[in-house]
This record gives C-alpha cells, sequence and structure tokens, in this order.
C-alpha cells in the first residue's frame, strides 16, 4: 500500500493526526514519518506511477526519476532533522504545518504534470506561512502576510501560464528531463506568453533579482525551528522545477550570476545573523541558477548536488544562529560575542558548517560548487566564471567567517548562556555529519545524480584554486578588520527591494484609498443632492398647490387612466 502512495503524501497525511498524540508518542510518531518516506523514496523503482483523472484531464501525482529522487531524499532528510531539532517545541500548529509544508514539496517533485504542480505549489506556500506566525507578533504577523501575497502570487502566474500553455499545446505533461540516461530536451523556453509565465512563477520562488526580497523579509522572522524549515524547501523546489523545465535557458546564466554577487554586498553591512543567512541563501541559490541555465550534464549534475548539500549546510547554520537565539535572545551581531566559551558545541557545528558553505577541501560545498564552476569555465563563460569566484570569495566572507567570528568569538560581552538543548544539539550533529561525509566521500551523493558522473572534485587545479581564493579572502578580511574598513556591526535596517511594496506599496494604496474614497464622497453627495431635489419635486407636484394636486376634470381623470391601463398592457405583452 505504501509503495503506491506518492511520496510526500505519507508526510501531509500523517501530519493530521499529530494532534491526537501526546508527549513521547507524538515526538516518535513524528520522528517515524519522514523515516519511513525517506525509505518509500529509496526504494520506489523508477517505474512507478499513480494517475488519477479529474474531470476529463489526466493528472500524474506520481513520476520517478533520478532528478526527482535526489531532491525527493534530501527533502525527507531535511524534514527528518528538522523534526529532530523542534522535539522540544510545545507548539502543535508548527508541528502540523511544518510536516505538511515538507510533504506539498516532496509530492511537488515526483508530480508529471503542471496542475498537480500547481496544488502542491500553492500547499507549500499555505503551509509554510504558519511558521511566520506561529511567532505570533504583531510584526510576525504582517511579514506573513506579505511572505503569503507573494507566494500565493507565484502559484497564480503558474497556474495562468498552465492555462496558456494547454490552450497553445493541449498538453499539461511536466515532462521528464532525463530519458533512458541521457538529457531530453528542455520542457518550455521563452517564446509564448504562457510559458513565460510559468518562468516568471518559478523566478519568484527561485529569489530573482528584484523578486528576492520577501526571502530576507519573511525567513528571519520565523521561529527558532521555524526557519530552519524554511531554508530547506521553498527555494529548492524552484530550483528543481527550473532544472526540470527550463535547463538550458541561457537567460539563467546573467540572472544566476547577478544572484551570486548582489546579496554579497548587503550580507556584509547586516547586522542581523539570520538575515546574513538569508543573503547567503539567495547567493547560493544563485550558482544553482548558472548551472541550470549552462545546461550540460556536468552542469544540472552540480546544480543538483549543490542543492542537496546547500540544504544540510544552510540548515545547520541556521541551527546554530537558532540556538543561539533560543538562549540568548537575539542574533544581533551587535549584541552577541564569547558564546563559544559555554556554547563550544553550537560554535563547532557552526564552523563546520561555515566551512562547508566556503567550500573549503574535505567538506560538502566544495564538491558540488567545483563542478558548477568547472562547467562554466569548459564552456567558455568566462565573464560569469570570473563572478562566481568572486561570490565564493564573498561567502567565505559573510558565512564563511562573519556569522561565527561575531557571533561566537568577537567582543566577548560576558555573556555565558547554556548549551542547546540536547535534540537540537542532535540534529546539529548529524547535519555536520553530512556534511563532513560528503565532503570526504562525494561518490554516494555523484551516484545519485541525474547523470553519470565522470569527475574528480579532488585534482590540483580545483584544490590549489580554491585554497587560494579562500586564503586570499581571509587575508582581505583580517586586513579589513585590523584598518577599521570592514563594516561595524550597527543596529540598523537595510532598504532592500522589498521598500517598493513594503513602504512605497503601501504608500500607494493608502494614496489611491484616500483619492478614492474622496472622489467616492464627492459622488455620494452629488447623488443625494440630486435625489433631494427629485424628492421635493414630486412633493409639490402632490401638494394640494401642485398640478398633481389639484381637482382634474372627470374627461381628462378617464384620459389619464386609460393611458395607464394602456401602458400597463404593453408591458405585460413584452
Amino acid at each position: 500500500m505504501i509503495e503506491q502512495l506518492p511520496p510526500g503524501m505519507l508526510l501531509i497525511l500523517g501530519a493530521l493526526l499529530i494532534p491526537l498524540c501526546k508527549g513521547r508518542v507524538r515526538q516518535l510518531y513524528m520522528l517515524a514519518l519522514p523515516v519511513a518516506g525517506l525509505v518509500q523514496t529509496w526504494l520506489i523503482p523508477e517505474s512507478a506511477t499513480f494517475n488519477v483523472e479529474v474531470f476529463s484531464y489526466q493528472l500524474e501525482l506520481m513520476r520517478v526519476d533520478r532528478l526527482s529522487r535526489v531532491f525527493g531524499l534530501i527533502f525527507h532528510i531535511a524534514a527528518l532533522l528538522s523534526v529532530v531539532y523542534a522535539l522540544h517545541v510545545k507548539d502543535t500548529v508548527q508541528h502540523v504545518t511544518g510536516l505538511m509544508y515538507a510533504g506539498c514539496a516532496i509530492c511537488a517533485v515526483f508530480v508529471g504534470d503542471l496542475i498537480s504542480l500547481f496544488l502542491f505549489w500553492e500547499g507549500t506556500a499555505i503551509a509554510s506561512v504558519f511558521l511566520i506566525w506561529a511567532t505570533r507578533t504583531e510584526r510576525s504577523y504582517r511579514t506573513g502576510m506579505r511572505y503569503l501575497v507573494i507566494q500565493v502570487g507565484s502559484g497564480v502566474l503558474l497556474l495562468a501560464g498552465t492555462i496558456m500553455h494547454y490552450a497553445e499545446t493541449g498538453s499539461l505533461k511536466f515532462t521528464l528531463l532525463v530519458e533512458n540516461g541521457t538529457m531530453d530536451q528542455a520542457l518550455f523556453g521563452l517564446e509564448s506568453t504562457g510559458k513565460l509565465l510559468i518562468f516568471l512563477a518559478f523566478g519568484i520562488k527561485a529569489a530573482f533579482p528584484l523578486l528576492h526580497s520577501w526571502l530576507q523579509d519573511s525567513y528571519p522572522e520565523g521561529t527558532v525551528t521555524g526557519t530552519v524549515w524554511l531554508s530547506a524547501f521553498t527555494t529548492k523546489l524552484a530550483i528543481y522545477s527550473l532544472a526540470r523545465g527550463f535547463a538550458g535557458t541561457e537567460v539563467l546564466i546573467p540572472i544566476g550570476a547577478a544572484m551570486t554577487a548582489i546579496p554579497i554586498f548587503y550580507a556584509v553591512i547586516e547586522n542581523d545573523l539570520r538575515k546574513v543567512l538569508a543573503y547567503s541563501l539567495n547567493n547560493q541559490l544563485g550558482f544553482m541558477v548558472v548551472g541550470i541555465g549552462i545546461g550540460t550534464e556536468l552542469a544540472l549534475n552540480g546544480t543538483a548536488s549543490h542543492a542537496f548539500a546547500h540544504i544540510l549546510y544552510k540548515g545547520l547554520l541556521f541551527m546554530t544562529m537558532g540556538a543561539v537565539l533560543f538562549r540568548v535572545g537575539t542574533v544581533k551581531g551587535s549584541d552577541l560575542g564569547g558564546l563559544w566559551r559555554s556554547m563550544p558545541w553550537t560554535t563547532t557545528f557552526c564552523c563546520i558548517g561555515a566551512a562547508s558553505i566556503s567550500a573549503f577541501p574535505l567538506f560538502s560545498g566544495f564538491v558540488s560548487k567545483s563542478m558548477i564552476l568547472t562547467a562554466a569555465a569548459e564552456g567558455h563563460h568566462t565573464v560569469t566564471f570570473l563572478i562566481l569566484l568572486f561570490a565564493s570569495a564573498g561567502v567565505f566572507h559573510h558565512s564563511g567567517i562573519k556569522i561565527p567570528y561575531f557571533a561566537f568569538f568577537a567582543h566577548d560581552r560576558g555573556l555565558r548562556p547554556k548549551e542547546a538543548p540536547l535534540n537540537m544539539l542532535v540534529a546539529m550533529a548529524i547535519a555536520a555529519t553530512l556534511c563532513v561525509g560528503i565532503g570526504c566521500w562525494p561518490k554516494p551523493l555523484y551516484d545519485l545524480l541525474p547523470y553519470t558522473v565522470n569527475f574528480n572534485p579532488y585534482d590540483t587545479t580545483h584544490v590549489v584554486t580554491q585554497l587560494q581564493l579562500l586564503l586570499y579572502s581571509a587575508v582581505a578580511f583580517v586586513f579589513l578588520q585590523k584598518t577599521g574598513l570592514y563594516p561595524p556591526e550597527l543596529r540598523s535596517t537595510n532598504i532592500d527591494a522589498e521598500w517598493i511594496y513594503r513602504k512605497g506599496g503601501r504608500g500607494l494604496v493608502m494614496t489611491t484609498w484616500s483619492v478614492a474614497a474622496t472622489i467616492s464622497a464627492t459622488s455620494w453627495s452629488t447623488v443625494v443632492r440630486i435625489r433631494d431635489r427629485l424628492v421635493a419635486r414630486v412633493r409639490w407636484l402632490h401638494s394640494p398647490s401642485g398640478r398633481l394636486g389639484e381637482p382634474w376634470p372627470i374627461g381628462e381623470a378617464a384620459l389619464l387612466a386609460a393611458g395607464l391601463l394602456a401602458a400597463y398592457i404593453l408591458l405585460s405583452y413584452a
């Protein structure tokens, strides 16, 4: 029975029963759901399908290939780590919506048609917003509303594009990218309005430039554990969708390059360390988007492997900052420092995550990012390659150095909180072990990728180039710190593209409402004035001195009655 159920559906249906469980039973049940889903995804054959017909439309709720399987596996692992990390939480809403959120994302990567993709696409939006609202503050409510509007808006674009695409082609298939071990032609291009709308819908969730600021606006406002859930699924679902539908679309190369570079400048000056990680997440997505745009087998393998590794090390970094927030009550760099003395395990795990995102050799980021860099070099995308090198140095600055330095080492302020709870430490330890394990033994990951891997990350060129990059970046950080040129950690708010709708858009709406209200009031007063005049005229006509109030001769009265009767008869026939 379970093997016939679409992967992810087990988490969605199972989450509905969580309110019926209490205490240890609930914890064990929550752990069992992603474990069972992980086993199912590992064992399910590629020939497995699950089709239903709805209103004469054939919906393919399960379509298994190597691309969907690798994303399905890492999504289940992320769900398991998030459950372990959140075991101490007593909030039923977070438990239910977290697992439903993960389940919708997993279902989405296994569907084979655009309608089913839309349903689970919106499911991720609706479930995930509760992880922001669970903070239960006015600020989180407003942030969640902005997040929901943008995420649902992405779904509306996807639906509109699907309808137009169906009208143009008569097909709803979200077709296979991998066919008999070789790359099939991408499903979409950008030659029609429908395809362009689908591309834009994917781009919003992938946080394209100028469409990205929902990420930095919302993720840092999630709960301590909710942000860990959020970091894993929404954006990587978009990366999967782009890889399946738009591989080789060259416009993605400059878009991805911009995504890698622009967030660096914001991350360097940002004081909120969870927001720094959100900018860093945007930066890492850019590498994946570049790989999709290049579209070769090596580049797409690099995208899939980097998404896999990124979910682990980014989740680990968000876990460490969540532990700091849980124990200290803040993740502002200006208020932290010296925490390594009382939180040594969290510090160690943070450093492992920092080394992984910085692509140190023997850590997971190195064996995945180097595939994308190599694909860019082999494809003679020289400018893009140089931008990716700059972005690699930048991510070492703001995530590899800044996060652990300002949180745990710099400016000892005498804070001596307790170490993170045991379940948090276990989740961080598992993620850290996977980061090191993948970096040291990448073959098991490479064996899961969509195409056959003929790539050795540990050749002399890759290792030496990366070590030089990291060394020069570290020297630059030390130089800027010693000379006082590095931007200080200040209590501030950085203005990003979200200002357009968070402030400017709100002002436009309020102004429009005020103008409309003024026009409406003026129009209504005019209507009232005309009504009063009409009523006064009718009242005068029927008054004793009015024309209709005077005594009428019998002949005129009979004529009027006959006319009214004739009019009534004509109207009746009409």
